[in-house]
This record gives C-alpha cells, structure tokens and sequence, in this order.
C-alpha cells in the first residue's frame, strides 16, 4: 500500500511538473527573428524575467533614400527620439503569456512607419503564423498583421 502512495505521488509531482513545462514551452515559441507581413523587416522576439520584446534587427532597405544614410525615427512623436536609427528600435513591448488563452497580451507595439504606437496581442493562428493585432482602445477595433 505504501509503495503505491508513493508511486502515485511521484507521478502526480512529475505531472504537475510538465505542466509547468509545457506552459513555458508554449510561451517561448514566439521567441526568435520573425519577417514581417511586408517581406521587408526582420523584429527579434526576446524575453527577460517572463516580459516579451521585439527590436527591429534587418531592413531590406536600411539606407534613406533621400540623406543616404540610415534610416531614423523621424515620426516618432518626441522630438528627442526622432534622431535614433529606426535599425535597433524596440517595436514589441511589455508582453506577457497568457497560458489560458495561449496568447501573449498586455503588450505595445511601434509602428516606425507612422511614428504611432498601439496596444497589441500576438497569438499563433490554425496555420502557425503568428497573429499581431494592433489597436486603440478595444481589440475589436484595429489592424492585424502575420509574421
């Protein structure tokens, strides 16, 4: 009889344990470079301390056309910031995994095209394209993008 508590236990604690596994396992998939739905940016997803972020790492077109160099910030809208190389920028910011709902949320992103920033959600879709929904206010109200 001992034998079998003991045996249940130990199967119940390395079950609990997988689970906690999984869960992280699921929650880093996101990690890693992904290109955008343009085909013309690379943004690397990291994580630290379970907050998930994004720097833009590769354009396919790094150089202004206009000054012949790097491209920079120039909508951003602080003044101060319009200086910075849009190579480098940290697009993706503040998300963290919701296992539940199997979705990273609480999150911004930063569009360096129009200098605006918005609240967001990532999730991976039925083909395993990685979802990103950007809005103000309410999702239901916003754009969406695949990586």
């Amino acid at each position: 009889m001992t034998n079998k508590v003991l045996s249940f236990l130990i199967i119940l604690t390395f079950s609990i344990a997988s689970l906690g596994l999984t869960a992280q396992n699921n929650a880093d998939r996101v990690l890693g470079k992904w290109l955008n739905e343009d085909g013309d940016a690379h943004i690397e997803v990291t994580e630290q301390d379970g907050v998930f972020t994004g720097k833009l790492v590769w354009l396919k077109f790094p150089i202004d056309d206009e000054t012949g160099k790097p491209k920079l910030d120039k909508r951003n809208p602080d003044e101060k910031l319009r200086t910075r190389p849009t190579l480098g920028l940290e697009m993706l910011t503040g998300f963290r995994y919701d296992s539940d709902d199997k979705e990273w949320t609480d999150g911004e992103i930063y569009d360096p095209k129009s200098g605006k920033t918005y609240s967001c959600y990532m999730k991976f879709d039925d083909s395993g394209k990685l979802k990103i929904r950007g809005y103000i206010g309410i999702a239901l109200i916003g754009k969406t993008t695949y990586w």
